[in-house]
Protein backbone atom coordinates (compact mmCIF):
# COMPACT_ATOMS: atom_id res chain seq x y z
CA UNK A 1 0.00 0.00 0.00
CA UNK A 2 1.35 3.42 -0.96
CA UNK A 3 1.35 5.83 2.02
CA UNK A 4 0.59 9.54 1.61
CA UNK A 5 3.68 11.74 1.39
CA UNK A 6 2.90 13.49 4.70
CA UNK A 7 2.74 10.23 6.65
CA UNK A 8 6.05 9.08 5.13
CA UNK A 9 7.71 12.28 6.30
CA UNK A 10 6.44 11.81 9.85
CA UNK A 11 7.61 8.18 9.96
CA UNK A 12 11.04 9.14 8.62
CA UNK A 13 11.44 11.85 11.23
CA UNK A 14 10.40 9.46 13.99
CA UNK A 15 12.95 6.89 12.80
CA UNK A 16 15.77 9.45 12.77
CA UNK A 17 14.85 10.69 16.22
CA UNK A 18 14.68 7.13 17.51
CA UNK A 19 18.12 6.25 16.14
CA UNK A 20 19.56 9.48 17.52
CA UNK A 21 18.10 8.74 20.92
CA UNK A 22 19.55 5.21 20.90
CA UNK A 23 22.96 6.53 19.89
CA UNK A 24 22.89 9.16 22.62
CA UNK A 25 21.92 6.56 25.21
CA UNK A 26 24.79 4.27 24.22
CA UNK A 27 27.27 7.11 24.14
CA UNK A 28 26.13 8.32 27.55
CA UNK A 29 26.39 4.80 28.98
CA UNK A 30 29.94 4.39 27.66
CA UNK A 31 30.93 7.78 29.05
CA UNK A 32 29.44 6.86 32.43
CA UNK A 33 31.43 3.60 32.46
CA UNK A 34 34.62 5.52 31.62
CA UNK A 35 33.92 7.95 34.45
CA UNK A 36 33.73 5.02 36.87
CA UNK A 37 37.11 3.52 35.96
CA UNK A 38 40.58 4.45 37.19
CA UNK A 39 43.85 3.15 35.74
CA UNK A 40 46.97 3.51 37.87
CA UNK A 41 50.53 2.98 36.60
CA UNK A 42 52.74 2.37 39.65
CA UNK A 43 56.28 1.27 40.45
CA UNK A 44 56.61 -2.46 41.17
CA UNK A 45 57.66 -1.79 44.78
CA UNK A 46 54.22 -0.25 45.44
CA UNK A 47 52.21 -3.32 44.48
CA UNK A 48 51.19 -4.44 47.95
CA UNK A 49 50.30 -1.03 49.38
CA UNK A 50 48.62 0.36 46.26
CA UNK A 51 46.54 -2.79 45.78
CA UNK A 52 45.14 -2.32 49.27
CA UNK A 53 44.57 1.39 48.67
CA UNK A 54 42.77 0.52 45.45
CA UNK A 55 40.41 -1.76 47.36
CA UNK A 56 39.75 1.01 49.86
CA UNK A 57 39.06 3.48 47.07
CA UNK A 58 36.58 1.14 45.40
CA UNK A 59 34.83 0.60 48.75
CA UNK A 60 34.34 4.33 49.27
CA UNK A 61 33.41 4.97 45.63
CA UNK A 62 30.76 2.34 44.78
CA UNK A 63 30.74 1.35 41.12
CA UNK A 64 34.31 2.50 40.52
CA UNK A 65 36.87 -0.01 39.26
CA UNK A 66 40.57 0.58 39.93
CA UNK A 67 42.98 -1.19 37.57
CA UNK A 68 46.72 -1.31 38.22
CA UNK A 69 49.77 -1.80 36.05
CA UNK A 70 52.84 -2.52 38.19
CA UNK A 71 56.29 -2.57 36.57
CA UNK A 72 59.65 -0.82 36.60
CA UNK A 73 59.10 2.95 36.60
CA UNK A 74 61.15 3.44 33.43
CA UNK A 75 59.06 0.83 31.58
CA UNK A 76 55.85 2.52 32.69
CA UNK A 77 57.18 5.91 31.59
CA UNK A 78 58.01 4.48 28.16
CA UNK A 79 54.48 3.11 27.86
CA UNK A 80 52.94 6.46 28.80
CA UNK A 81 55.11 8.27 26.26
CA UNK A 82 54.01 5.75 23.64
CA UNK A 83 50.37 6.65 24.29
CA UNK A 84 49.27 4.01 26.81
CA UNK A 85 46.11 5.20 28.61
CA UNK A 86 46.35 5.85 32.36
CA UNK A 87 44.93 8.23 34.95
CA UNK A 88 47.61 8.15 37.67
CA UNK A 89 51.37 7.60 37.54
CA UNK A 90 53.39 6.80 40.67
CA UNK A 91 57.13 6.56 40.10
CA UNK A 92 59.89 5.21 42.33
CA UNK A 93 62.02 8.29 41.64
CA UNK A 94 61.70 11.91 40.61
CA UNK A 95 63.88 11.62 37.50
CA UNK A 96 61.47 9.23 35.80
CA UNK A 97 58.53 11.44 36.70
CA UNK A 98 60.41 14.42 35.27
CA UNK A 99 60.84 12.54 31.96
CA UNK A 100 57.09 12.03 31.69
CA UNK A 101 56.36 15.62 32.73
CA UNK A 102 58.77 16.92 30.08
CA UNK A 103 56.52 15.30 27.47
CA UNK A 104 53.57 17.28 28.89
CA UNK A 105 51.88 14.06 30.00
CA UNK A 106 51.38 15.15 33.61
CA UNK A 107 48.46 17.25 34.85
CA UNK A 108 49.58 19.64 37.59
CA UNK A 109 52.55 19.18 39.89
CA UNK A 110 53.74 15.71 40.98
CA UNK A 111 53.40 15.21 44.73
CA UNK A 112 56.06 13.35 46.78
CA UNK A 113 54.36 10.77 48.98
CA UNK A 114 57.05 8.36 50.26
CA UNK A 115 60.74 7.52 50.40
CA UNK A 116 62.51 4.18 50.24
CA UNK A 117 65.92 2.85 51.16
CA UNK A 118 68.08 0.16 49.61
CA UNK A 119 69.12 -2.89 51.58
CA UNK A 120 71.12 -6.01 50.78
CA UNK A 121 68.70 -8.83 50.17
CA UNK A 122 69.95 -12.38 50.69
CA UNK A 123 68.20 -15.78 50.50
CA UNK A 124 66.89 -17.25 53.73
CA UNK A 125 69.79 -18.30 55.94
CA UNK A 126 72.27 -16.11 54.05
CA UNK A 127 74.21 -19.06 52.51
CA UNK A 128 77.01 -16.85 51.16
CA UNK A 129 77.60 -15.25 54.57
CA UNK A 130 77.18 -11.65 53.37
CA UNK A 131 77.78 -9.16 56.19
CA UNK A 132 78.62 -5.85 54.48
CA UNK A 133 78.23 -3.86 51.28
CA UNK A 134 81.91 -4.46 50.54
CA UNK A 135 81.21 -8.21 50.35
CA UNK A 136 79.21 -7.57 47.19
CA UNK A 137 82.42 -6.66 45.32
CA UNK A 138 83.92 -10.11 45.92
CA UNK A 139 84.38 -11.84 42.51
CA UNK A 140 82.99 -15.05 43.99
CA UNK A 141 79.73 -13.44 45.12
CA UNK A 142 76.81 -13.57 42.69
CA UNK A 143 74.96 -10.27 42.96
CA UNK A 144 71.83 -9.25 41.06
CA UNK A 145 70.87 -5.60 40.53
CA UNK A 146 68.14 -3.61 38.88
CA UNK A 147 69.09 -2.24 35.46
CA UNK A 148 70.64 1.28 35.57
CA UNK A 149 67.59 2.94 33.96
CA UNK A 150 65.32 1.57 36.72
CA UNK A 151 65.15 3.67 39.92
CA UNK A 152 66.47 0.86 42.14
CA UNK A 153 69.34 0.42 39.66
CA UNK A 154 70.16 4.12 39.69
CA UNK A 155 70.10 4.06 43.50
CA UNK A 156 72.44 1.07 43.48
CA UNK A 157 74.90 3.00 41.29
CA UNK A 158 74.77 5.93 43.70
CA UNK A 159 75.46 3.64 46.65
CA UNK A 160 78.44 2.06 44.88
CA UNK A 161 79.88 5.47 44.13
CA UNK A 162 79.43 6.54 47.76
CA UNK A 163 81.13 3.37 49.01
CA UNK A 164 83.88 3.46 46.39
CA UNK A 165 83.30 -0.14 45.30
CA UNK A 166 82.00 -1.95 42.24
CA UNK A 167 79.44 -4.66 42.86
CA UNK A 168 79.98 -8.00 41.11
CA UNK A 169 76.68 -7.97 39.20
CA UNK A 170 75.85 -11.19 37.35
CA UNK A 171 72.55 -9.85 35.99
CA UNK A 172 70.50 -6.65 35.75
CA UNK A 173 66.72 -6.87 36.01
CA UNK A 174 63.90 -4.72 34.63
CA UNK A 175 62.26 -4.20 38.04
CA UNK A 176 62.93 -4.60 41.73
CA UNK A 177 60.36 -7.42 41.78
CA UNK A 178 62.43 -9.41 39.28
CA UNK A 179 65.58 -8.73 41.30
CA UNK A 180 63.89 -9.96 44.46
CA UNK A 181 62.70 -13.08 42.65
CA UNK A 182 66.26 -14.11 41.79
CA UNK A 183 67.35 -13.61 45.39
CA UNK A 184 64.39 -15.60 46.71
CA UNK A 185 65.04 -18.48 44.31
CA UNK A 186 68.74 -18.69 45.21
CA UNK A 187 69.90 -17.75 41.71
CA UNK A 188 71.91 -14.98 43.38
CA UNK A 189 73.84 -14.82 46.64
CA UNK A 190 72.63 -11.28 47.21
CA UNK A 191 71.02 -8.29 45.55
CA UNK A 192 70.20 -4.66 46.15
CA UNK A 193 66.48 -4.15 46.71
CA UNK A 194 64.32 -1.85 48.80
CA UNK A 195 63.64 -2.33 52.50
CA UNK A 196 59.94 -2.57 51.65
CA UNK A 197 60.55 -5.51 49.29
CA UNK A 198 62.36 -7.51 51.94
CA UNK A 199 59.55 -6.88 54.43
CA UNK A 200 56.96 -7.96 51.86
CA UNK A 201 58.91 -11.14 51.06
CA UNK A 202 58.49 -12.49 54.58
CA UNK A 203 60.82 -15.26 55.70
CA UNK A 204 62.07 -16.11 52.20
CA UNK A 205 64.49 -13.17 52.08
CA UNK A 206 66.64 -11.48 54.72
CA UNK A 207 67.80 -7.88 54.69
CA UNK A 208 71.20 -6.50 55.66
CA UNK A 209 71.39 -2.74 56.22
CA UNK A 210 74.44 -0.80 55.06
CA UNK A 211 75.40 2.85 55.75
CA UNK A 212 75.86 3.87 52.10
CA UNK A 213 72.16 3.25 51.48
CA UNK A 214 71.37 6.64 52.99
CA UNK A 215 73.29 8.27 50.14
CA UNK A 216 70.82 6.68 47.72
CA UNK A 217 67.52 7.52 49.40
CA UNK A 218 64.71 7.43 46.82
CA UNK A 219 61.70 9.77 46.74
CA UNK A 220 58.42 8.57 45.22
CA UNK A 221 56.17 11.13 43.44
CA UNK A 222 52.59 10.62 42.23
CA UNK A 223 50.65 12.66 39.66
CA UNK A 224 47.53 12.70 37.52
CA UNK A 225 48.11 11.84 33.87
CA UNK A 226 47.04 14.54 31.41
CA UNK A 227 43.83 13.69 29.57
CA UNK A 228 42.84 11.05 32.09
CA UNK A 229 39.99 10.77 34.56
CA UNK A 230 40.98 13.82 36.59
CA UNK A 231 38.29 13.50 39.25
CA UNK A 232 39.09 9.94 40.28
CA UNK A 233 42.82 10.50 39.72
CA UNK A 234 42.84 13.30 42.28
CA UNK A 235 40.66 11.25 44.59
CA UNK A 236 43.15 8.37 44.56
CA UNK A 237 46.11 10.73 45.02
CA UNK A 238 44.33 12.29 47.99
CA UNK A 239 43.96 8.81 49.50
CA UNK A 240 47.65 8.03 48.98
CA UNK A 241 48.70 11.26 50.72
CA UNK A 242 46.04 11.05 53.45
CA UNK A 243 46.84 9.87 57.00
CA UNK A 244 45.30 6.49 56.08
CA UNK A 245 47.49 6.10 53.02
CA UNK A 246 50.60 7.34 54.79
CA UNK A 247 50.08 4.92 57.67
CA UNK A 248 49.73 2.02 55.26
CA UNK A 249 52.96 3.04 53.54
CA UNK A 250 54.74 3.39 56.88
CA UNK A 251 53.58 -0.09 57.92
CA UNK A 252 55.08 -1.42 54.66
CA UNK A 253 58.46 0.13 55.48
CA UNK A 254 58.33 3.32 53.41
CA UNK A 255 59.66 6.56 54.88
CA UNK A 256 57.97 9.93 54.99
CA UNK A 257 58.36 12.13 51.88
Amino acid sequence: MRLPHGILAVLSLATVLGLTACGTSADTSEAADADQSLTVFAAASLQSTFTELGEQYEATHPGTTVTFSFAGSSDLATQLMAGAPADVFASADTLTMDRVAAEELIDGQPEPFATNTLTIGVPQGNPAGITSFEDLSDPGTRVVLCAPQVPCGAAAATAQEAAGITVNAVSEEASVTDTLGKIRSGEADAGLVYVTDVLAAGDSVEGIAFPEAMDALTTYPVAAVAGGNSEHAQGFIDLVTSPVGQQLLTDAGFGAP
